[in-house]
Formats: C-alpha cells, structure tokens, sequence
C-alpha cells in the first residue's frame, strides 16, 4: 500500500487515539511545573505519527499520559481517549483491561523493559495470559510464534534465555513481540531504535511498518532521530517546551518547515555525505557549533554571500553531496576560497614519551587486511596542518544543510582535511593503543564464542579513531580489551607503548590512569547516591591520594566548567540533571585526570541531535585543549563521518575496512560498509523512501542469490 493510500484510508477511519487540550502538571518541592500544555493530536488506524522534539520538550509525558502511566505527583487535564475510552481520570481496573490489549508500549530501553531474572518465553507468556484464558503450553507456544514474527534466530532456543543473553537488537524485538502479542489497535513507541545500530534499527522500522499494515494498528512513534521520522511516519508533530509548535505530513515538515524551531532542530541533524562514483573524495563538511544552552538548537543556516544561482540549486564547483540529496561545498577560507591541500606539516617524528623504548616508538602500526593507509595506490594524500577559518553553508530546495557561516568549525575540519596516508603530527611518535593481531574467546568447547579475530588497530596521539559496525560485531569488545578490561586469548594490547599483557599489576593500574572511559547511559555509570562532585572526584580519590580535599575540589570545579556546566551543580544529585547534562559529568569525571587516552562507547545515542551536538563539540574543544587521542565507539555513521579522523568498521569480530573517515565511508571497498550506509536513515523523506526500497531490493536480490 503507498503512502498516499495508507494516508487517505486513515484520514477516513475514526481515531484510535484523541487527545483534547491535554495539560500535565507536576508537584516538585518547588512547587507545580507545567510539562505539557494544550497539546490535541489523533492517531488514526494504520497511521504513523511521529512526535518530535528536544529533551524535556514534554514528547515522553504525552506518551505517558497516554498510556496512564503518570507518576504520582503528576495531574493531567483535558482529555485523552483510546478507542474512545477517556485515560484521564479513569480507574485503575479500566486502565488494566486497556493496557496491553487495546494499547501497548515500546519502551526506549529494552534493560528496563524486561526483568532480568525471568525467561523470555515466560516473560511474553505472561502479557498474554493476563488478557486470554489460555493454557500454558498455548502460550507458550504462541511466545515462540512471537519471536519468530520479529524476527529472533532460533526462537525456541530464545525463549528459554534471559534478557542479559540476548543482544541489545534482540532484546528490543523482545520488547516488541510482548507489545503485540495481544494485537493492540495502538501502539506507542517511545525512542525504540536509539540504542541501536543502523541495520538493527532498519530492521524494527521495517517490522513495525510490516505489522502497522498488516494488522491495521496506529503507532504513536516519540522520537528524536529525524532520519527514522522520515522512514516511518506519515506525520509529524513539533514539540517545544510542552506545546505543539507545528504539525503536518512528513514532507511538509521535514521539507518545509514553518516554525524557527523546527528548522533549527533539522539544521542540527548531522547528515551522511556520499560523493557520485566518478568523484575523487573530498573532504567531510564540517559540523556546526552551538552554544550549548539547554533548549537551543543552532541558529538556521544563510546563504554565504556573494552565492550565486549554482550555489543555491547545489550545483557549485566541488560540492559534495549528503546522503539526503543536499549539497555542501568543501570547507573554504576565510577570503571564500577552496582550502589547497595542506601538506605543509613537516615530516617529523615527536620523540618518545619517558618510560618508553625507543624499540615501542619505532615500531611500525599494525594494518588490517583491508587498512587503507596501507595501500596508498587508492590516492590517499598528503594529510594537512592548515585549518579552513570557516565553513560556508550550502541550501537546497529551502532545505538546512549542516554547516553555517561564521561559525568556528576547525576542530572537525581538521579531521576530515587532513584524512589521506601520508604523514602528520597525529602519525608521530608512539601510538598511544594499539591492538595487534587480538582475538578473544568466550567459553570453552562447542559453547565458545569468538569475539574477536585477528583485530588490529592503532590510535595515534591526539586522532579520533572511530569504531563502527552492527551490534555483536565486536566493537565494545575491542574497547574493553583496549582498557585491559577483558585479556585476549591470542595477539599483543600496547598502552602508550607498554605491553599491558606483560605489564604487572601495579603497572597496569598506573597505565589505566591515563585513561578516561565514558559509557552509553550516565545514568548507569553515574552512582545515584553520591553528589555531583562526588562522582566526578572518584577518580582523583583513587589514583591521585596524595591531593587534599580542598585540591580534589578545585580540581572538580575546574573540569565541571571545562564541559559547560556551572560549578555549583557539583553539589546537586545525578538524577536531578538532564540527559545532556549527566553525559557531560560523565565526560568531567573521565577527564579530571587529564588522560592521554578517552574511550567513548556511544557516549550520544541516548541524546537529541542539539544536545548530541554539544557534547560532541565539548569533546572536540577538550581534545584541542589537551591533546587526547580517542577511541569513539558509534553506530551513528553521520557522527562518526563528522567527528573521527579514521574509522574501522567491524563485522563478527573482524575489521572488515580501515582507513580515513571521508575514503572509507564516501568510497566503501566492501559490500558490508555498503550496506550500513544503505540502512543509515536520512531526514528527507523523499530520498529515503528511495533509499529504503533500494536497500530491500538488495537484500531480496542477495537472498535470491544465497538461494540459488
């Protein structure tokens, strides 16, 4: 069915989901704060709608009071009815007989959805005994039958797993297969495919958009990623600070936005680039700067001046092209003109840190089968010290591109400017990690899993090497072996130029310290019974003993400011910040022992695109300041093209392709990279429905062919 018929049969059916001036109000010590103000939407059967917005806008309340599922000191008003029964107000046994047969919920993290000492069969079974009167074994069995709807490998054996068993896509389609095992009219996805990789996300779009048209079921989809609006929703609502500021279809908003807010939330999307094939690569477009202040997304892109006609139709001179069709001119000076090549960096080479063989600073790095430095017949360049003084901005068709005038962008510019093999200031000198040949085995006999096999990277002083791949690729494995977390079955680990395999105790630790770790979820990584300051002094408390408390203090209050926050937050709780703001301790604590070495394991996925974006820009401001190398672990392919210097995409264990950012993913060698560039989503929704249907007809076609 097309969208437009989809559209048109749904604009005749009666909602399935009303919601009337729907206000929530919150009692807070400090008195009443008002989340959601006046908001009226319907969902009708079939129909995707998108609810959009920053963090705290109030697009998770909605979907909360939706459900009934507000907290206790919350009071809601107006009306929101589902299948015309009015959750506002309504009894607890009415809410009951509602959830999970009339509407079910996805929830944004599979961890907290599913209870970790209990089966995945018995789980589902569970959801469906409480609404059919049906045996157990039934159940059971339709559990199993659930599984393999959403697709679980093997579901019998599945179903008799814990949650902690499965990856973290497999425990989403779990989620997913609870949610629908009593065929709701509704369904309400709050964040569903955040934490996952770009193929694993394309997957749960594709099945919830396969069980939205077979069984009719209206989806309310909360969300900030713009590429998965643009994928799979009919229509879009804006939220802002608890108000719709503008709804409408897909195209219209995303296409043409009407309100100042909502073009600069699109202006912050960080957005692939593809170079045409007969195009030798250029480089990356470099990423806006914000401010950083709660609520704020960039301001909305100008034409540069003095652009002509080709500028403004995307047909300049040596632009580049986003993978949502718009263009970007390459990174220009400050008079306007076409940055040269910057090969003016002297071939030198730093000398070796103390305590460091020269044997360690000379050895050379470990290249993978398909390192891309290794072979410099495929045109990589000199690499460049020069730095574009600013970035123009490119529009086409009225759409924001992602860079801006007169902004500072040379922290990621100089990534991307300088990709290329030859030699530079982050190729001197002793790597600061390097895995040479490591594989890592899991179990014993016929239940071992190999994790890794055969990986071999490097991360030189002060470059970002950004590590990408599906989920169970191996990817945080490899970060994990890189902190000395996890031994390796076979192959050598260098920290700043030791071999932590052959290091003692006391010289390992003493390595670690120069390490900084920030995780996916603060608020796991955060201890909720400490203060602010606390938490990030915890470091210092460990390894630096001989400062006094007065000196950890100053120390604390110094790196709070490094990552824009005040100093007085220092004394407040974790779980009384914001998303944006916790990661930002999380980043204070991994740096306030200024390490030479920050391991960022999907520090943004959990993040909106403006809040994303100002960690990222703290981060790359820090690494400027400081000089850290980092190892970015990300299955956001956009940020990852924007923010790393190199990229090494990991499948099953392998490094399946390395090599500077802008080569390796504008000119992929192997059809896995291919593949995840195909499944990234793009905000336009034009260009991903094409998109889409060129990816499926790949796998169709690759399926016929394993076939045959």
């Amino acid at each position: 069915m097309t969208a437009a018929h989809r559209n048109g049969a749904a604009a005749a059916a009666e909602p399935i989901l009303e919601l009337d001036d729907l206000g929530v109000v919150f009692t807070t010590e400090s008195g009443q704060v008002p989340a959601v103000r006046g908001v009226s939407l319907r969902v009708r059967p079939g129909e995707t709608l998108a609810l959009v917005g920053e963090s705290g806008s109030g697009k998770s309340t909605v979907a909360l009071a939706a459900m009934g599922l507000l907290s206790g000191n919350a009071r809601a008003t107006g009306r929101a009815a589902v299948a015309g029964t009015d959750v506002v107000g309504a009894d607890e046994a009415g809410l009951a007989r509602l959830r999970g047969r009339t509407v079910s919920m996805v929830f944004q993290e599979p961890a907290t959805a599913l209870d970790p000492l209990t089966r995945i069969g018995k789980q589902i079974t569970e959801v469906i005994r409480n609404h059919h009167d049906v045996s157990a074994r039934d159940a059971a069995a339709r559990a199993v039958d659930l599984l393999r709807r959403v697709g679980i490998p093997e579901p019998e054996r599945r179903a008799a797993a814990y949650p902690f068993q499965l990856s973290g896509g497999q425990r989403q389609r779990v989620v997913i297969a609870m949610a629908i095992a009593n065929d709701p009219a509704l369904l309400i996805a709050d964040e569903p495919t955040t934490a996952l990789d770009v193929t694993v996300q394309a997957e749960i779009l594709d099945l919830l958009r396969r069980l939205a048209a077979e069984t009719g079921t209206g989806v309310l989809l909360v969300t900030h990623n713009m590429g998965v609006v643009a994928d799979f929703a009919d229509r879009v609502a804006v939220m802002y600070h608890g108000e719709i500021v503008e709804t409408g279809s897909v195209e219209d908003v995303l296409l043409h936005p009407t309100h100042d807010y909502t073009r600069r939330l699109l202006a912050a999307v960080p957005r692939l680039s593809v170079a045409p094939a007969d195009e030798t690569p250029r480089p990356v477009p470099a990423r806006p700067r914000t401010d950083g202040a709660p609520g704020k997304a960039p301001a909305p892109p100008a034409h540069s001046a003095g652009a002509g006609p080709d500028d403004a139709a995307g047909h300049s001179d040596g632009a580049e092209t986003t993978a949502d069709g718009s263009s970007v001119r390459p990174e220009t000076t400050a008079a306007g003109s076409v940055s040269p090549d910057a090969g003016a960096s002297p071939d030198t080479t730093a000398p070796a840190p103390s305590g460091v063989p020269p044997e360690a600073a000379a050895r050379p790095a470990a290249a993978g089968p398909h390192d891309r430095a290794a072979r410099p017949e495929r045109g990589d360049g000199p690499t460049g010290g020069a730095r574009p003084a600013a970035a123009e901005s490119a529009v086409t068709d009225g759409r924001p591109a992602a860079t801006f005038d007169g902004v500072r962008t040379e922290a990621v510019a100089a990534r991307s400017a300088g990709e290329g093999g030859g030699p530079d200031v982050a190729s001197a000198g002793v790597p600061v990690v390097e895995l040479d040949g490591i594989s890592v085995v899991f179990g014993r006999g016929k239940r071992a899993v190999r994790a890794l096999d055969g990986v071999s990277f490097v991360v030189r002083p002060g470059e970002t090497l950004g590590l990408v791949g599906e989920s169970g690729s191996g990817k945080s494995t490899a970060a994990r072996v890189a902190l000395g977390l996890i031994g390796p079955s076979s192959g050598t680990v260098s920290l700043f130029g030791a071999d932590l395999g052959r290091s003692r105790a006391r010289a390992r630790r003493e390595l670690r310290a120069g390490i900084g770790v920030v995780l996916q979820d603060p608020v796991a990584s955060l201890d909720a019974r400490m203060t602010v300051g606390e938490c990030v002094a915890e470091p210092l408390r460990v390894h630096r003993r001989e400062l006094s408390a007065r000196e950890r203090r100053a120390r604390v209050e110094d790196v709070l400011e490094r990552v824009r926050l005040p100093r007085d937050l220092a004394r407040r709780a974790p779980g009384e910040l914001s998303g944006g703001q916790r990661q930002r301790v999380s980043l204070a604590r991994a740096l306030v022992l200024e390490p030479r070495l920050l391991v960022a394991d999907e520090p943004t996925s959990a993040l909106d695109v403006s809040v994303q974006e100002s960690v990222l820009e703290v981060i790359t401001e820090l690494q400027e300041d400081l000089g850290f190398a980092c190892l970015f672990v990300s299955h956001d392919l956009a940020v990852v093209q924007h923010f790393a210097r190199r990229v090494a995409v990991m499948r099953a264990g392998r490094i399946e392709e390395q090599g500077p950012t802008g080569e390796t993913l504008l000119h992929p060698e192997t059809d896995y990279t291919r593949r995840l560039l195909a499944a990234a989503p793009v905000p336009d929704p034009v260009v991903q429905r094409a998109r889409r249907a060129e990816r499926l007809a790949a796998l169709a076609a690759g399926r016929t062919e394993g076939g045959a």
